[in-house]
């Protein structure tokens, strides 16, 4: 859901048409397409950066973003700037996914707590790394869309459920970690209390159609311990944060 990256030019995939060779050679010339396309994504918007962590590279490495974004933007699933999913949403540009996730120190095996599923790329790159996996997506039909895609995936350690992540997931508390990928100004009081004491919680602060702050929030003896990453811009969280 960021765009604050400058767009670079775009990593278009050249597509056989079905008479050379046939449909099998056709799709077989077309996953590796892609699987070049995520590779120099890997190699040059990530890791050229400042994304270090072995875990998420491969994670991002492995992950079939265009299987996450609708066909007509398919060719741009690896360009380095967000994509719209529908419904008004977003998909974050890779490096933003990169380091979201690397700022959470997984080592798998932790229980994540994600706000705002969209199309469910950043929760496959979370249960690639081995985490559990909790997403809440606050539009009905965003989060039909990403369970389906995940399903599909062969992601059994992710969970999707629609509903508002103001509240977060009680009933799944605690969590060793939790990223918000739509921006509220302040910090769901529900998200961090649901956070595990040494926990991780990673969060655009900031006002609507404005730069926000992605932070980072530690929990040390059940206070709240921060450090900004970057600016970025988010689409704004909704529902029940709105009335505050």
């Amino acid at each position: 859901m960021d765009r604050s990256r400058i767009p670079v030019p775009v990593l278009l995939i050249s597509l056989l048409p079905l008479w050379a060779g046939g449909p099998l050679h056709s799709q077989s010339q077309t996953d590796a397409a892609y699987a070049r396309a995520r590779r120099l994504m890997v190699e040059e918007q990530l890791a050229a950066r400042d994304i270090t962590d072995r875990r998420v590279l491969k994670a991002m490495g492995e992950v079939p973003r265009h299987l996450f974004v609708p066909p007509a933007v398919r060719s741009q699933a690896y360009a380095d700037y967000p994509l719209p999913i529908g419904e008004g949403q977003t998909i974050s540009q890779p490096y933003i996914v990169a380091l979201m996730t690397q700022c959470l120190g997984l080592k798998g095996g932790e229980k994540v707590l994600e706000v705002g599923t969209g199309s469910g790329y950043q929760a496959a790159v979370l249960a690639e790394i081995g985490a559990r996996v909790y997403s809440i997506e606050i539009n009905p039909i965003l989060a039909a869309r990403a369970r389906r895609t995940l399903e599909e995936q062969g992601y059994t350690n992710v969970s999707v459920k629609a509903g508002d992540g103001f509240f977060g997931w009680p009933g799944e508390a605690p969590f060793d970690a939790i990223m918000v990928t739509a921006a509220p100004e302040k910090v769901p009081p529900a998200l961090f209390d649901q956070l595990k004491e040494g926990g991780r919680l990673i969060v655009p602060l900031g006002r609507a159609n404005f730069l926000q702050v992605l932070t980072l929030y530690t929990k040390k003896n059940g206070q709240p311990v921060s450090r900004e990453i970057l600016d970025v811009r988010f689409v704004p969280m909704t529902g029940e944060i709105k009335k505050d």
